[in-house]
């Protein structure tokens, strides 16, 4: 059958752009249709007015109050194990391999619906959570330095609405995570907290790394070690229930980038929800890493998620956390105290 295909480049699209671009698409063609005349809501601010508020912003006092946290990274962090002693160069587009393991379905609709009533977590909390515990089990260190992206649409100015707006608006920050504690409870509430403190969810990081106006903290951050690992959570990719869009073709794409790139990191963790399924990608060098390497880490990572999702419908799990209340400005040992003298 006849087929569309649509191509618009990394640079001036996201996630978020693609889901807009598709709806509207599928209005007007419903709106065709039905012979009725096209309309489409109203466009909210221009990705040009984003990109000059953010050059003002990153220049201001308020934002130059986050530099402390952001400094605050260590400036020296342990190593990934490697499989090769390959030279920098060698991690390249064309060594790319994958490795996906998925969580089965009644256990997906867990992560997604049940399991973050225990500690009031989000699904990035868990899922970072049994990151951390098979990297502790492969590496030895309970702490990782890991690049996180967000979709960067932070509600940063009361006169700018980017809800419809089509651009590339992706934050990517470091973070670093460390476990804390022996059990899954104590584990889970330190990476929420540390998640919680990230200040305005990372979106300031590169504002300050890149478009700060003060060289001297510039060159600090660019100095500071690089994660050699990041971690996206993609959400549900599920295609519109709506005609004609069919969903995610089973069509391979092709190559979206060149041989001869140069991967950022040693390992992207890539998460989404696909046919009611959670799908863990592992993405390596195969001039890096061997296979069985990353599909032990791979498979460890999931097994860890089916632990915890166990423990957080278990009876004895449950606890609240500081960032809970962020008004009462309270430890985790003044809450802890608080709530056991309230039992």
């Amino acid at each position: 059958p006849s087929q569309l295909l649509l191509v618009v480049h990394h640079l001036v699209v996201d996630g978020v752009s693609w889901r807009i671009l598709l709806e509207d698409f599928a209005s007007v063609w419903q709106q065709l249709v039905h012979g009725g005349p096209v309309q489409l809501p109203p466009k909210t601010s221009a990705f040009q007015t984003w990109a000059s508020r953010l050059v003002e912003y990153a220049s201001g006092a308020a934002l130059r109050a986050e530099a402390e946290y952001w400094l605050r990274r260590p400036s020296v962090t342990q190593a990934l194990p490697v499989d090769f002693d390959a030279p920098d160069k060698a991690n390249t587009v064309a060594s790319t391999a994958r490795v996906t393991v998925t969580l089965d379905r009644r256990q997906t609709a867990s992560l997604l619906y049940e399991a973050s009533g225990a500690y009031r977590t989000q699904i990035d909390d868990l899922l970072l959570t049994a990151l951390l515990q098979a990297f502790a089990r492969w590496t030895g260190s309970r702490s990782l330095l890991i690049d996180l992206e967000g979709h960067g649409r932070e509600e940063l100015f009361n006169d700018v609405d980017t809800s419809r707006t089509v651009g590339w608006f992706t934050s990517i920050f470091p973070v670093h995570l460390h476990l804390q504690g022996a059990g899954p409870a104590e584990n889970i509430k330190a990476i929420k907290e540390q998640l919680r403190g990230v200040p305005q969810r990372g979106i300031g990081y590169g504002l300050l790394r890149y478009l700060s106006l003060d060289e001297e903290l510039r060159a600090q951050l660019a100095a500071l070690p690089a994660p050699q690992v990041s971690f996206n959570y993609l959400g549900r990719i599920e295609g519109l229930a709506a005609e004609p869009i069919r969903g995610v073709s089973a069509h391979p794409p092709g190559a979206e980038e060149g041989p001869d790139g140069r991967r950022p990191y040693l390992l992207d963790v890539i998460g989404q929800v696909a046919g009611d399924r959670l799908q863990l990608d592992f993405v390596h060098s195969t001039r890096v890493h061997r296979r069985s390497t990353v599909e032990r880490l791979a498979n460890d990572v999931l097994a860890h998620i089916e632990s915890l999702l166990a423990h957080c419908l278990s009876p004895a799990a449950g606890g609240f956390t500081a960032s809970d209340f962020p008004e009462a400005d309270l430890s985790q040992e003044e809450l802890d105290r608080l709530v056991a003298d309230l039992d």
